[in-house]
């Protein structure tokens, strides 16, 4: 997996990008000017501190097209659920995306899919379990209001979705949540 890193102009930088990567103890397979290649892609994290360290020494990673899309795809995917709340009758997933990034939803899809081994779906799937956690730890919303809220078609298919994500049921997860929180006189 190859990653270019600007500013990157001679064998000293070379040198001092090796140095960081045996320091974070990355999976480096080479090092050349302008790019280092690893054995595997990077975690998030792996990424984000290679990234911090680079810049400490006025290197930076350079984010391809497939790398800045993906990223706007999950920054569409956060704005597609405040409408899928706000809005009486939201538009498709693939719509919205598509509209939002003025570009085809197939090909976002694909781009998306390659570089998280996972889809869009899925990925907004969790985003709405997420959600639902979120909202049934306020103790506001009963769980018909929580699934016409996030626009579920009905109560038992967010049931359903959650249990797949979460590996619980709704009511284990509350029990659960009780159970860990602590009320505040006791922090």
């Amino acid at each position: 997996m190859k990653t270019a890193i600007q500013h990157m102009v001679c064998p000293r930088c070379v040198e001092s990008v090796e140095q960081i990567i045996d320091g974070l103890q990355l999976p480096v397979e080479s090092v050349e000017l302008g790019e280092a290649s690893f054995k595997r892609k990077l975690s998030d994290q792996e990424k984000e501190e290679f990234s911090q360290k680079l810049s400490e020494k006025g290197f930076e990673l350079s984010q391809d097209r497939e790398e800045e899309l993906v990223s706007r795809v999950k920054s569409s995917l956060l704005k597609y659920m405040n409408h899928l709340e706000e809005v009486e009758n939201p538009k498709k997933l693939s719509v919205f995306i598509a509209e939002e990034m003025n570009l085809n939803y197939s090909y976002l899809s694909h781009i998306f899919s390659e570089s998280e081994g996972q889809t869009v779906e899925n990925r907004f799937i969790e985003l709405k379990v997420e959600r639902t956690k979120e909202l049934l730890s306020y103790n506001k919303w009963t769980l018909s209001e929580i699934a016409w809220k996030l626009k579920y078609s009905s109560v038992q298919y967010l049931s359903n979705q959650f249990k797949k994500v979460t590996g619980m049921t709704v009511t284990e997860y509350r029990a659960m949540a009780k159970k860990n929180r602590k009320s505040l006189d006791e922090i």
